[in-house]
């Protein structure tokens, strides 16, 4: 048969609260102090004291042990960190036979020294297990009864002087036993909140992760119209660092008034609110959080990302098609080329040539855009690297130059902070060659009439091209990015969409920005800036 045994009260605890450890170091500061008050008093007091009054050597004496080993026991607890009920349990055991001590060389309970037992009590049950609790209550109180009776059976004191002991002795109980009670809710709370602190930060770093990620921008706007808190995408999609303490009207132009009125009329339905920023269209979604301070969380949402997706559902089944249908073209394509050659060299009529030659310029113009068809159907191919945008820019301009017949002054890159990209090099090459190439064509010829730029902003860099020219008109811009359309007679029409299609394979933007006169082309990847 099994015995019922109580848990160890005085083994290794698995973990005591910081808190118990402090605790305990500025009650046993306070015995020091008790220590030297009392020894203190006894060479300096004005007036006639109690203390020492039956023994003053022996007072003297117990204060001075009392205060030994106070100091060792608070050194004791800087380097040892351990077995906390152990030496709990130490220096309450110390109070109970030291203040008894007191108490007797004073002259017993009318000194007054009884009440101080009542603190140590106090001090250690706000630590101290239950059980513990009564046990130093138990052992105060023997030790005050035992103090009391000897003065009655050894010093002839009155009977009756007992009984102030005797209820004392029940207070020490009777605090024993409220201060355990209090302890345990305290500590139950203290649990608690421990727990639900924990959860909260769970939680709160659940959200910061869910917000941070979020394809849509979030404002926090005060009530005064005010912006203090954001995630990155917000930053992104209006293309500002410095968000935080700028007013809503500044982030988002045309918000501001609908904000105001939406708010003002009390309405807690959430609204849309289409509007331009930066060159592209978004959603502006107010949604009032219910709160005193009246924040109102704004939802920015790209409308053009939306867009381009819904494009690409679309475009997805024709790309496959037309991959196929360019590698069936490509065979009876490079016939048709063979035999334009010979015919070539076989006929000197120059009617016969003019003609060839044209078969030639066409069948050129059909396998270039053979190439870039079956160049779409390769664009899941990417090995993304770290690309060092200033040095890749220099040697990719000293090669378009000398490819393209292009006086290298007409293009400009303009000075900044360096910074790096996540992007396949390749890519990257035929991207900025094509989007490039489109400038020099459009751009005026003067020096500086292209020009390129890149910037950090978080955790991503803009590569922006932009040339003098007329650029695009409002009317097109909305098919810029369509296959196979070109406002070029001689163009395939799709550049711009294998160029969007090679960024996107790289987690990438590419986009048109209707900011100025001519054209602006921005390509949003990965990166930040060179340490």
């Amino acid at each position: 048969m099994a015995t019922l045994a109580y848990s160890p009260l005085f083994a290794a605890e698995q973990r005591v609260p910081e808190s118990f450890w402090i605790s305990l170091q500025y009650f046993n500061l306070y015995r020091i102090f008790i220590a030297v008050l009392f020894l203190g008093a006894t060479y300096f007091a004005y007036e006639p004291i109690n203390f020492g009054a039956h023994d003053m050597r022996l007072f003297r004496a117990v204060c001075v042990v009392y205060l030994i080993l106070g100091i060792a026991a608070q050194l004791a607890l800087r380097a040892v960190r351990e077995r906390f009920n152990l030496q709990l349990s130490a220096h309450a055991l110390l109070d109970v036979i030291t203040i008894p001590l007191l108490m007797y060389a004073s002259g017993g309970m009318r000194s007054g020294l009884g009440v101080m037992l009542l603190i140590s009590l106090t001090g250690a049950g706000l630590v101290a297990p239950l059980r513990l609790n009564f046990l130093y209550a138990a052992l105060a109180a023997i030790a005050v009864l035992l103090e009391e009776g000897y003065w009655v059976l050894a010093l002839d004191l009155p009977s009756a002087s007992v009984v102030p002991a005797a209820l004392l002795a029940m207070g020490y109980f009777a605090t024993a036993g409220a201060t355990g009670w209090l302890a345990q809710r305290l500590a139950a709370n203290e649990r608690l909140a421990r727990e639900r602190g924990r959860a909260l930060a769970n939680q709160t770093r659940v959200n910061q992760l869910v917000i941070a990620d979020m394809q849509d921008g979030v404002l926090l706007v005060d009530r005064l119209g005010q912006v203090f808190e954001h995630n990155p995408q917000a930053m992104r999609l209006l293309g500002n660092d410095s968000l935080r303490g700028q007013p809503l009207a500044a982030v988002l132009p045309g918000v501001e008034a609908r904000w105001r009125a939406w708010r003002d009329s009390g309405a807690r339905a959430a609204v849309s609110i289409d509007v331009q920023a930066r060159g592209r269209e978004v959603r502006a979604r107010l949604l009032d959080t219910g709160t005193e301070d009246q924040t109102t969380v704004v939802f920015v949402e790209d409308m053009t990302r939306s867009r381009e997706q819904a494009q690409q559902l679309k475009l997805a089944a024709l790309g496959r098609l037309t991959a196929n249908i360019a590698h069936e073209i490509r065979n009876p394509l490079s016939a048709i080329s063979h035999a334009s050659e010979l015919l070539a060299e076989e006929r000197r009529d120059p009617d016969r040539r003019r003609l060839t030659r044209i078969i030639l310029d066409n069948t050129v113009r059909l396998e270039q855009l053979v190439a870039d068809v079956m160049q779409l159907n390769r664009r899941d191919r990417v090995a993304a690297e770290r690309v060092a945008l200033s040095a890749w820019l220099g040697l990719f301009l000293g090669e378009f130059v000398a490819n393209e017949g292009v006086p290298q002054e007409r293009i400009l890159i303009q000075p900044g902070r360096d910074v790096w990209v996540e992007f396949d090099r390749e890519h990257l090459r035929q991207v900025v060659w094509n989007l490039l190439r489109n400038a020099v064509r459009h751009a005026r010829a003067e020096p500086g009439a292209v020009r390129l730029s890149a910037r950090a902003l978080g955790e991503h860099v803009e590569l922006s091209i932009v040339d003098n020219g007329p650029g695009v008109p409002a009317a097109i811009q909305g098919q810029l990015f369509e296959p196979f359309f070109t406002t070029d007679s001689k163009g395939t029409g799709l550049g711009l969409y294998l160029a969007r299609e090679l960024c996107a394979a790289n987690d990438a933007r590419l986009e048109y920005v209707d900011d100025g006169p001519g054209a602006h082309f921005r390509i949003v990847c990965h990166g930040g800036a060179v340490a």
